[in-house]
């Protein structure tokens, strides 16, 4: 994966705009807050091939950090803290946010074909 720059990744959302995607959409700190601190509260949300389709898509921040957010007609998927992106061999527009040692924090996936089970 390589550093988000803006404008690539605002031209990759746009190519799903109108379309039928599937979004895989994950947080974590999980066994990395647990692992070194007993008294670490632990937080995640995971959803995989959400079929859905949105009107709206953009990436906004400064710096490394940056957001994503998916507008669709009843509501918004966003994903904040996303660092690296890439674009698979299908299309596939994946990005993640890693923290200052390279552990997932955050990661947003978006494509017109399932991600794998």
């Amino acid at each position: 994966m390589k550093p988000i720059k803006m404008e690539e990744v605002q031209q990759k959302l746009e190519s799903f705009v109108n379309k039928d995607v599937y979004v895989h959409l994950e947080t974590t700190n999980g066994a990395y807050a647990r692992h070194f601190d007993k008294k670490a509260y632990n937080v995640g949300a995971y959803i995989r091939n959400a079929k859905v389709q949105f009107s709206r898509a953009k990436i906004v921040g400064e710096g490394e950090f940056h957001r994503v957010g998916l507008k669709m007609d009843i509501g918004w998927i966003y994903a904040e803290g996303l660092t690296h992106w890439n674009v698979d061999d299908e299309g596939r527009l994946i990005m993640a946010g890693h923290d200052d040692v390279g552990r997932l924090m955050v990661a947003i996936q978006i494509g017109e074909k399932p991600f794998g089970q």
